[in-house]
């Protein structure tokens, strides 16, 4: 019978025989390969090829046409230079007024850079989609139909306007008391669409040195320019696009300045690219005429108060993820929150429950529901501002 264990382990010795003299973790108490292995030319070089890379910025390329061009780099506070492209970069991936990484001694060009963007520009960008859809919005189904023809149709199905030979609307404002639905129709936009979400908030873009709330919004267009397909969406945009006036002391012009960047943006000079923009605000007859014209904003979609079909079915919405008995009369609940707003039902639903919690029982009754909509609608009704934001609107 053959010793197969002993064959195996003679040609284990074999292997660590092969494998000595690259080891030297036995020989040094440092664990390096003995000095004879040592190839330090290699390593210097291997060093010196991983130098980090020092940003300048490409001002101007001389030659563009020739076969041997040569670029002007501006290395910030401290010099100007003319140098060569290295052999990893191809002459069509640099242009004029590009950032790039140049090396520390002959000062090649080695890689083009992205353009240089505010951190707090490109945190706006939302990452996780929200998980708001359509179906959990009550009581906007027109408004809902409209704001998808705007956002939804140009994306994907571009091709019903080309045969028509029309620019798909590019901007919406969405106007309306408080709590009709606005910022949660956005949500679902989000959750909707594969583009790219921008969420940005008026007073952000309102700062305390001359010049830096234009520069954010130039900033925030210009990154949306980058991707295949953007929808940037201003939340309470009359902190910034209010209608401009004199007011002698000079205190709203910074405001007013970031205002015209915008309006510039939407519909200047430069094209605007595919990117939409939705606008929410409480108070449209405060904002600015230039910035409520077709062309920057296309189409203007009020969100009105739900009638008693809208309020039954937010009523059904937020019941859903709640313990409820079974056969509430939600329709009889609807006609009790007469001129209520979505978010007040969502309370009303809220307050049922802190009923349940208080009387100890593991789900919500009718009269839970009685009970918090005489305390919500009828009790509240001081602290409502809704009659006040209609007039407005």
């Amino acid at each position: 019978m053959p010793d197969y264990l002993g064959d195996d382990q003679r040609k284990i010795k074999e292997e660590e025989k092969d494998d000595a003299p690259i080891r030297g973790i036995k020989e040094s108490d440092t664990g390096l390969a003995p000095p004879a292995l040592w190839d330090l030319a290699a390593d210097k070089q291997t060093l010196q090829s991983e130098q980090p890379l020092q940003v300048a910025r490409c001002t101007k390329i001389i030659n563009a046409d020739s076969e041997d061009p040569k670029y002007i780099i501006n290395v910030k506070q401290f010099a100007k230079f003319v140098v060569d492209l290295s052999d990893q970069v191809a002459p069509t991936d640099i242009e004029e007024g590009m950032r790039v990484g140049v090396d520390r001694n002959k000062y090649q060009i080695h890689i083009p850079l992205p353009p240089k963007i505010d951190p707090t520009v490109t945190m706006m960008q939302v990452e996780e989609k929200p998980d708001v859809t359509y179906s959990d919005v009550g009581g906007c189904k027109e408004q809902i139909e409209k704001l998808r023809e705007v956002v939804e149709t140009p994306l994907l199905h571009p091709e019903r306007f080309v045969n028509l030979g029309i620019e798909p609307p590019k901007g919406v404002l969405l106007f309306g008391p408080p709590g009709t639905g606005k910022t949660l129709c956005a949500r679902a936009v989000a959750n909707r669409t594969d583009a790219c979400f921008i969420r940005v908030i008026g007073s952000e873009l309102v700062q305390k040195y001359v010049g830096e709330g234009a520069r954010m919004v130039r900033e925030l267009f210009e990154m949306a320019r980058t991707k295949k397909a953007c929808l940037i969406f201003f939340d309470e945009i009359d902190a910034i696009g209010g209608a401009r006036f004199d007011d002698g002391a000079g205190g709203d012009n910074e405001v007013q300045r970031t205002m015209l960047e915008l309006i510039n943006q939407l519909d200047g000079f430069d094209p605007r690219g595919n990117i939409k923009v939705l606008m929410a605000t409480n108070r449209p007859d405060t904002l600015d005429p230039a910035l409520m014209r077709p062309g920057r904003l296309d189409r203007k979609i009020e969100f009105s108060l739900p009638d008693l079909e809208g309020r039954t079915h937010i009523f059904k919405i937020h019941a859903r993820s709640m313990s409820v008995e079974r056969d509430i009369r939600f329709e009889l609940l609807a006609r009790l929150c007469p001129n209520s707003t979505g978010a007040e039902i969502r309370s009303v639903c809220t307050e049922a429950g802190m009923f349940a919690i208080r009387a100890r029982r593991k789900i919500a009754t009718e009269k839970d529901f009685l009970e918090a909509v005489n305390k919500v609608i009828k009790s509240y009704a001081k602290f409502s501002a809704t009659p006040r934001y209609m007039t407005y609107n």
